[in-house]
């Protein structure tokens, strides 16, 4: 018997002596449970901004062999369970209970959108179960100091200075705004409307709207318009980036400067949709593209090759290498436990498609890690504008007018 096979008949009996003590249980996968937007007012932008990135990932896992996790010596695969949770918040914590207590699944991704992160957060943090956040940034999340949470996602407090520091060096003098009446809107206009103030700036308009209830955004808009502002800003979700960017351009109101917090960002629901010289100029949350690092391009072209569009400009390249750390974190833990591997993620930096990759002492994404603040349309592509090494074009600015129909 050579040397090679000896050893690993031995390894084969120790872990028989241990599986039959009871010691290690034989495992043959690593489930994942998710309550996620299947349907509802939030599935279209969730299945772009969020779901195909945590399906993509869950395939290229599976297709290198898995996970390896030393505790059972070998490879898991990952099975990704899904759950709709109708874009509704109640039946998502139920759901998240239901993939804890019921299901057992060994680890929990997160849902789509602020308010749910932030009641996903607190539920999983009850069970000590990790979260690694995504689509969805709040600060009271900081504030709370949970410590199975994780943020990944940029938002308001680093996005509204780097908003301001443009908006100085192109000379916006005054600004209206509005947002969102829930966690979302409500977080961007605290953090917003101190910043541009402190910065000098006339905020002649700081107003909310009901949401999933406000359609027409005109009233807005003719207001905002009647007042002369330099640049209109809204805080809100993609369907009503697309309402008031429809509606801006029926009416012929234009502004030196757009902003919306989450939507414009993505290429097929923004740019594609209204075309790439239609959209030119406009400003979103984000950002990134293919020039921010070797690891994004390859992300562009992987993610081109599994569904034939791009991924967003925003969040895709955090939950891509957020789900790279947390793999490296299980390997470097050797076992599924939620605090051992919650130990390596809160104190491990790897490399990732972002770069090198790691979360502050409120496990929250390092700001150095953060491609870049503000993103503008650009001859289609999604341009880094912030004041900053990373930065991948100036601003464009002012807006170009929306073009007239022939």
């Amino acid at each position: 018997m050579g040397r090679g096979l000896r050893k690993w008949c031995t390894l084969a009996l120790g872990l028989m002596v241990l599986l039959a003590l009871g010691v290690v249980q034989a495992k043959d996968k690593i489930v994942i449970g998710q309550a996620w937007p299947l349907s509802g007012p939030g599935a279209g932008a969730a299945r772009v901004s969020g779901g195909m990135i945590y399906e993509m990932w869950v395939k290229e896992v599976n297709k290198a062999g898995g996970i390896y996790v030393k505790q059972y010596g070998k490879k898991l695969p990952v099975e990704l369970k899904i759950y709709d949770n109708e874009t509704d918040i109640g039946k998502t914590t139920k759901l998240i209970e239901k993939l804890i207590l019921e299901d057992k699944v060994d680890f929990v991704l997160p849902p789509w959108g602020t308010a749910f992160l932030y009641a996903a957060a607190n539920i999983c943090n009850k069970y000590g179960y990790i979260l690694i956040g995504g689509p969805g940034g709040a600060a009271k999340l900081k504030e709370l100091d949970l410590p199975y949470f994780f943020q990944v996602l940029n938002f308001s407090e680093t996005q509204m200075p780097a908003l301001a520091e443009i908006f100085k060096e192109v000379g916006v003098k005054s600004i209206a705004m509005i947002y969102r009446g829930d966690l979302h809107g409500v977080e961007y206009a605290g953090i917003a409307g101190p910043v541009f103030k402190q910065a000098g700036f006339q905020v002649k308009m700081m107003k909310s709207f009901p949401p999933d209830v406000t359609k027409d955004f005109t009233p807005f808009l003719k207001e905002a318009k009647s007042m002369g502002v330099d640049a209109f800003l809204a805080a809100c979700y993609p369907p009503e980036v697309i309402a008031i960017t429809e509606q801006a351009i029926a009416t012929g109101i234009n502004f030196n400067a757009m902003w919306f917090s989450v939507g414009p960002y993505d290429p097929v629901l923004y740019r594609d949709n209204f075309g790439v010289n239609v959209v030119e100029g406009v400003m979103g949350g984000g950002a990134w593209n293919h020039k921010s690092s070797p690891g994004a391009a390859e992300l562009v072209k992987l993610h081109k090759q599994y569904y034939k569009v791009e991924p967003d400009y925003w969040g895709a390249l955090y939950y891509w290498s957020s789900l790279q750390h947390f793999q490296k974190a299980i390997e470097k833990a050797g076992t599924l436990d939620q605090k051992a591997v919650r130990d390596v993620l809160a104190t491990s930096k790897f490399d990732t498609a972002l770069g090198p990759y790691w979360y502050d002492e409120k496990r929250m994404l390092a700001k150095e890690c953060h491609p870049g603040e503000v993103g503008q349309w650009q001859k289609g592509v999604f341009e880094v504008i912030d004041k900053s090494p990373k930065r991948t074009a100036k601003p464009l600015y002012p807006k170009p007018a929306w073009p007239t129909k022939k």
